[in-house]
């Protein structure tokens, strides 16, 4: 469960998408403006997410709106960010104390 979940949220297009749909629903021009991607990117990228139940859509006329079904995955993905940057901060530190100079 864990596994697919970490899966679906690991990868940089992904995350951005995430990102970009905190605001609100997108549909995948929108996304395609705001993310600087192809469209068929954007559309591969949002089916992942779908699938695994982390935007949900909604037909408005012509147009396909994605939007977040769980708003805490963004709070994930910044807890996520910070442990990373911990991390390399510990490394940076342990690089500047075993460093001679």
């Amino acid at each position: 469960m864990h596994a697919a979940l970490c899966q679906a949220i690991a990868d940089t297009n992904r995350i951005s998408i995430l990102y970009a749909l905190q605001d609100g629903p997108c549909n995948v021009n929108e996304l395609v403006k705001r993310l600087d991607l192809p469209q068929t990117t954007i559309s591969r990228h949002l089916k992942i997410l779908r699938e695994q139940s982390l935007v949900s859509t909604q037909r408005k006329g012509s147009f396909i709106y994605y939007a977040l079904i769980y708003k805490r995955i963004i709070q994930a993905l910044d807890i996520m960010r910070s442990v990373k940057l911990d991390i390399v901060k510990r490394e940076h530190s342990l690089i500047q104390s075993n460093d001679p100079a």
